[in-house]
């Protein structure tokens, strides 16, 4: 019998063994993943030896009091931009005692799409101790694709920095 591996856990577990090498731990926040991306690294067991915490900021009041995303920021910008991205993560760092963040924010639809911001759009932001960088994702497909597909990018980004 053929078993088809999963991406998001063969993510997960090359994370692991980068965070292990260098003895960092991570922490993440998310929007509209839901918690995916704290799933994926926490089905991994012995994860508690690298894996800090998930926050899950769903809406603009939570970015804000659990993460400190100036809500002037997000009204200037929107919740869905690489000023809030770079600001959850760069709070969550500031919050948790880790090495590397990541942070995610994104229109997974199916609505809620605009112009300027249409279903698909994913803002993923990242901090470590070179400091934070944000990168825009257009994925497509339905609500759990683009899901999927922010959490592989996200693990992917993490991946980088623990390298």
């Amino acid at each position: 019998m053929v078993h088809d591996v999963d991406p998001l856990l063969e993510r997960a577990t090359a994370l692991r063994e980068a965070l292990l090498r260098r003895e960092w731990r991570v922490a993440v926040a998310e929007s509209c993943t839901g918690g995916w991306v704290a799933k994926a690294l926490t089905d991994l067991a012995g994860s508690s030896a690298w894996f800090e915490r998930g926050v899950v900021v769903y809406s603009n009041a939570a970015k804000s009091d659990l993460l400190g995303v100036p809500p002037d920021l997000i009204v200037r910008h929107g919740a869905v931009s690489r000023e809030v991205a770079e600001a959850m993560a760069v709070g969550l760092r500031e919050r948790a005692p880790v090495e590397v963040t990541a942070a995610l924010t994104g229109v997974a639809g199916p609505g809620g799409g605009t112009p300027d911001k249409p279903v698909g759009t994913v803002w993923i932001a990242w901090a470590d101790g070179d400091g934070v960088e944000a990168e825009r994702f257009l994925f497509g497909g339905d609500r759990d694709a683009v899901r999927h597909a922010s959490v592989a990018a996200a693990l992917d980004g993490l991946l980088q920095r623990a390298r």
